[in-house]
C-alpha cells in the first residue's frame, strides 16, 4: 500500500510539474493572458455560373481571409475578400493569363459592399431610382452587368470594415491612415497574386470615392517597390486631390468646383430661376463662369469690390436657384452641405449629397445644413440585407462574425498625411494624383478610365476635371487617360441606364488595355 501511495505521489509531482511549466510557458498563473492562437486564414469555395451578353461564365467564388505579412513576413493583419475566377476550358495555366481586377470602396471606413451588390458582382441589388426603397423584401437578381465575363474579379475590405481586422502586435488604428491603408492593401494584392499564380495575368485596379485616392497609391506602390505592371485603373468618383473637394477655412479652391453640379442639380429639380432645356449645353456655360469669372473673384478676397460681389451673386443665384441674399450671406462661399439644406427648404425638402436627384424630409427647417443623405437612407438597408444573406447563403462564409458596412470610427481618426513620390514630407492632406502621374510616367503602357456622375456631390464632376488636368503629365501621356459621365451620382450604377453605360465604358476598356496590339 506504502509502495502503491508513494506512486501516486510522484506521478501527482510530476502531473503537477508539467502543468506549472505549461503554465510559465503560456503565462498562466503570473497575471499574463495566455498567448493568443496565432490568427488562421479562411476560405469558402462555391460553384456557380451566371449568363452575361448571352454568354453562360462558370466560376468558382472564394469568400475568405487573407493573412498579410509585413516585411519580416509577420501577420499583421487579416483582410477580408471575395474572389470570383473564372473556369474555363483550355490549357491549365489559360488561368493565369486571365485580367484580374482588385477593387474596393472608399470611406474611408467602407466595406466592399455597394460596389459589390451595385455594379460588378454577380448578384445584384435592384433599387428604384432616385426615391426611398421600399421595406423587405429586397428584389435581388443575376447581374446581367457584371464585369465577370471580362476579368477575374477581387473584392477587398480594408482593415476595421467587413470581417477584416489586425492580426498579431498590430491594432486596427495602425492602418487607418493614407500611408499604411495604401502599403496593407498593396501586400494584398501582391500575397494574392502569387499565391494564386497571377503574376502573368493582366492586372488592374477599381476604386470609387476614396478607393480612388487608394488607388493611385496602390498602382505606384506595387510597380515601383514590386515591380508589379499594371495594365489599367479604373476610377469611379475621383478623390485624388481631397483639398479639391473639402473647403476647409481659407481654400477658396472648391467653392468654384462645385458649382456645376449645383447647377446640374438645380436643373434636375426645375428650381432655376429660367430652366434650360439641355443639361449639358448649360453645364459648359456654367464651367466658363466658374473657372473664369468666379474663380477670378474669389481670389481677390476681401479686395473684391460691392458690385463685382453682387453681379457674381447673381450670377450664381442664375445658375442654382439659391437667392442673391443667400449666396450674399455666405460670402460667395456655399458649402456642400448648405446648398443640400437651402435648395428646396420652402418644400420642406432635403437634397442628396452622394446622388442629388434624391430627396427626403427635412428634420430641421431652420438648420444652416442637412442632417443626413437621403440617397444613403434609401439604399442603405437593401444594400446590407442583400448581401449578408448572400455572403452566408450562397458564399457559406462569415456565419457567427459582424460584419462592418461601414464604420464611422475610421473616418473620425484617420491619419490624412501622405507622402507622395518625390517629396522629402508628408502632405497634410493627400493628393495621390502625385503618386498617379508618377505611376503613368513609370509605366508609359498604363491607362486610366475615369468615370464621373454629373448628380455627385461628395466628388463633383468639375473637381475630377480640375484633378486630371493638373497630374503634369507629359503630352503623350494625356490621351491615356479618358472620362464618361453619367446622368447620376457617386454610385451611378443604382441607376440602371448608368450602370449599363458604366459596363459599356468598362468593357471597351479591358478589351483596349487587356492585350498587345
Amino acid at each position: 500500500m506504502k509502495t502503491r501511495l508513494m506512486g501516486l505521489m510522484t506521478a501527482a509531482v510530476l502531473l503537477a510539474a508539467a502543468a506549472g511549466a505549461q503554465d510559465k510557458a503560456s503565462g498562466a498563473g503570473d497575471g499574463k493572458k495566455p498567448a493568443a492562437e496565432p490568427p488562421k486564414a479562411e476560405q469558402s469555395a462555391t460553384q456557380h455560373s451566371i449568363a452575361i451578353g448571352g454568354k453562360t461564365i462558370n466560376y468558382t467564388a472564394i469568400a475568405g481571409t487573407l493573412l498579410v505579412r509585413n516585411a519580416k513576413d509577420e501577420p499583421t493583419a487579416s483582410i477580408g475578400y471575395i474572389a470570383y475566377v473564372q473556369r474555363a476550358a483550355g490549357e491549365p495555366g489559360d488561368a493565369g493569363r486571365r485580367p484580374v481586377t482588385f477593387a474596393y470602396n472608399g470611406g474611408p471606413g467602407s466595406s466592399s459592399v455597394w460596389l459589390h451588390m451595385g455594379a460588378l458582382g454577380p448578384r445584384r441589388i435592384v433599387t428604384p431610382d432616385a426615391g426611398p426603397t421600399p421595406p423587405p423584401p429586397y428584389h435581388v437578381v443575376d447581374n446581367a452587368y457584371s464585369i465577370l465575363d471580362k476579368t477575374d474579379l477581387v473584392m477587398i475590405d480594408p482593415v476595421g470594415t467587413g470581417l477584416s481586422h489586425a492580426a498579431g502586435e498590430a491594432k486596427d488604428k495602425d492602418f487607418w491612415g493614407v500611408d499604411p491603408d495604401i502599403e496593407s492593401i498593396s501586400r494584398f494584392i501582391a500575397q494574392y497574386v502569387s499565391d494564386n499564380h497571377r503574376w502573368g495575368s493582366p492586372k488592374y485596379l477599381l476604386g470609387e470615392s476614396y478607393g480612388s485616392t487608394r488607388s493611385a497609391g496602390i498602382v505606384d506602390y506595387l510597380q515601383t517597390r514590386d515591380h508589379m505592371a499594371f495594365n489599367g485603373v479604373i476610377l469611379v468618383s475621383v478623390a485624388l486631390d481631397i483639398e479639391s473637394i473639402f473647403p476647409l477655412p481659407g481654400n477658396d479652391k472648391s467653392y468654384p468646383l462645385f458649382l456645376p453640379t449645383f447647377a446640374a442639380t438645380a436643373w434636375y429639380h426645375h428650381t432655376l430661376p429660367q430652366q434650360p432645356a439641355a443639361l449639358e449645353p448649360f453645364l459648359d456655360e456654367v464651367r466658363k463662369f466658374a473657372m473664369g469669372e468666379y474663380a477670378s473673384a474669389l481670389m481677390k478676397g476681401d479686395a473684391l469690390s460691392e458690385p463685382e460681389s453682387d453681379a457674381v451673386a447673381e450670377k450664381i443665384h442664375q445658375y442654382t436657384g439659391l437667392s442673391t441674399d443667400f449666396v450674399k450671406k455666405a460670402k460667395l462661399r456655399v458649402r456642400e452641405g448648405q446648398f443640400t439644406q437651402e435648395l428646396m427648404r420652402n418644400h420642406h425638402v432635403t437634397v442628396g449629397r452622394l446622388d442629388s436627384r434624391f430627396t427626403g424630409v427635412s428634420f430641421n427647417l431652420l438648420g444652416e445644413e442637412s442632417d443626413y443623405d437621403p440617397q444613403s437612407a434609401s439604399i442603405a438597408a437593401p444594400f446590407t440585407a442583400a448581401f449578408l444573406d448572400y455572403l452566408h447563403s450562397e458564399l457559406k462564409f462569415g456565419q457567427g462574425k459582424t460584419y462592418n458596412i461601414e464604420n464611422d470610427q475610421i473616418g473620425e481618426v484617420w491619419d490624412f498625411k501622405h507622402r507622395p513620390p518625390g517629396l522629402p514630407f508628408p502632405m497634410p492632406m493627400p493628393n495621390t494624383g502625385l503618386d498617379l502621374a508618377h505611376a503613368m510616367g513609370f509605366n508609359p503602357d498604363l491607362r486610366i478610365l475615369v468615370l464621373s456622375g454629373y448628380y455627385d456631390l461628395a466628388t463633383p464632376f468639375l473637381a475630377t476635371e480640375y484633378m486630371v488636368s493638373h497630374l503634369g503629365l507629359e503630352k503623350a501621356q494625356r490621351s491615356h487617360i479618358q472620362t464618361k459621365y453619367f446622368e447620376a451620382g457617386h454610385m451611378m450604377y443604382v441607376h440602371e441606364p448608368s450602370l449599363k453605360l458604366f459596363k459599356g465604358a468598362i468593357a471597351a476598356f479591358y478589351d483596349a488595355t487587356s492585350s498587345h496590339p
